[in-house]
């Protein structure tokens, strides 16, 4: 995060957490599923995921089937993943290619066409009278694809805005190919933990030292429990030091979101000398997905509860198509620093849904430094207010 103000970050007086049952209760989480993911954007995948005509994805938002389909066009499609007749689903996998260029039901094989959803065909003798297949069609729902990632929103005519889309603006990932770069590995996790929890996290790193020590070497500044220089009222102390520890970005001589912190010869060339410098650079948009962009690679993480307590989280591992074709690139010295860092702050979040369940605790007290924490409650009091 870039912050030119003369001022530090720091939340200047006592703010209070979200309620403690927010995190626990199941009819709380309800209202959120319905206020919050079945009402804003949602991510699914990267475009590459879906490149070939036919190939398809299924995801759950809260209790709610989704797929998204390439038609043979090329056109990208979104529907219910529910069949008319009796309510069964279309798509049984997470992932696949249709063998035509239709959705047919598994059960009693009815047939519905990829681009406009209509009621192609059932497979009974008859039809009752008054049937009328253009009755019949899949429930549709908005698909967007921004810079090849895909977004989905249940309402059908959801407005799409780019600008409000991104909580933590995607300015800084213009000079990064995302549209050409291909996903080289992808990993999935449940933690036990509430959805907010996974963000809280993200945003601040207070646990870094101690929860990330790996980390907190690659990013020294991560070692101090701040997440920007600017973010201690003593900032200016140190406004002109090259050092990492105050000004931020990688440990010398690393390059990269690394075990040994290599690009390993393989920089993406459209980046500048400032951005290679600053090491990672991110976008959020919540409630679903960041991204992360880095030297060699890029990573986008999708955050999807499946229920009160428990969340999945899904990474993708992007890289140019070049790095994937030479057999000298190391692709797990990337994969698995990033993944070792998500699998501690998964243990973190899975600690703190622990002890929100003690009775006494009501609500808990934001410190100095987790600004965008209060960003973040602010954002889902917003959104529930707005019911």
């Amino acid at each position: 995060m870039e912050n030119n103000s003369t001022h530090s970050n720091e939340l200047k007086q006592v703010e209070t957490s979200l309620p403690s049952s927010w995190y626990c209760d199941p009819s709380h989480h309800l209202l959120e599923e319905k206020q919050i993911w079945q009402k804003d954007w949602v991510y699914v995948c990267h475009g590459n995921a879906l490149a070939k005509p036919r190939q398809y994805q299924t995801l759950t938002i809260g209790n709610q089937p989704i797929v998204v389909v390439r038609d043979d066009e090329g056109v990208l499609r979104g529907y219910y993943n529910t069949c008319r007749h009796r309510g069964s689903a279309l798509c049984l996998t997470k992932t696949g290619r249709l063998d035509a260029n239709a959705l047919v039901c598994p059960y009693h094989q009815w047939s519905y066409r990829l681009k406009d959803g209509g009621l192609a065909a059932t497979t009974s003798f008859t039809e009752p009278q008054g049937f009328n297949k253009q009755d019949y069609p899949l429930f549709p729902i908005a698909v967007r694809e921004w810079r090849g990632a895909i977004f989905v929103n249940l309402d059908p005519k959801a407005d799409w805005d780019e600008e409000s889309l991104f909580q933590r603006p995607a300015d800084g990932l213009s000079r990064f190919p995302l549209e050409e770069m291909k996903v080289g590995k992808t990993w999935s996790t449940i933690i036990n933990c509430n959805w907010k929890l996974f963000w809280e996290n993200f945003n601040e790193c207070l646990h870094c030292p101690n929860i990330h020590p790996e980390l907190s070497a690659l990013v020294p500044l991560y070692s101090r429990r701040i997440m920007d220089k600017m973010d201690r009222p003593d900032w200016e102390n140190h406004k002109d030091s090259n050092d990492p520890l105050y000004r931020g970005g990688l440990r010398a001589g690393a390059e990269t979101w690394s075990k040994d912190g290599q690009a390993q010869g393989h920089v993406i060339s459209s980046l500048s000398h400032e951005e290679l410098d600053r090491g990672q650079l991110y976008a959020t948009a919540w409630p679903s997905m960041f991204i992360g962009g880095y030297a060699d690679h890029a990573r986008i993480v999708r955050v999807m509860p499946k229920g009160a307590t428990q969340t999945e989280i899904t990474a993708e591992w992007l890289f140019e198509e070049e790095t994937l074709n030479d057999p000298a690139y190391d692709m797990a010295n990337v994969v698995d620093f990033a993944t070792l860092v998500m699998e501690q702050d998964g243990d973190a979040c899975e600690m703190n849904q622990l002890g929100l369940n003690a009775a006494p605790f009501k609500e808990g007290v934001l410190m100095p430094e987790e600004y965008l924490l209060k960003r973040f409650h602010d954002w889902v009091r917003d959104k529930l207010h707005s019911a």
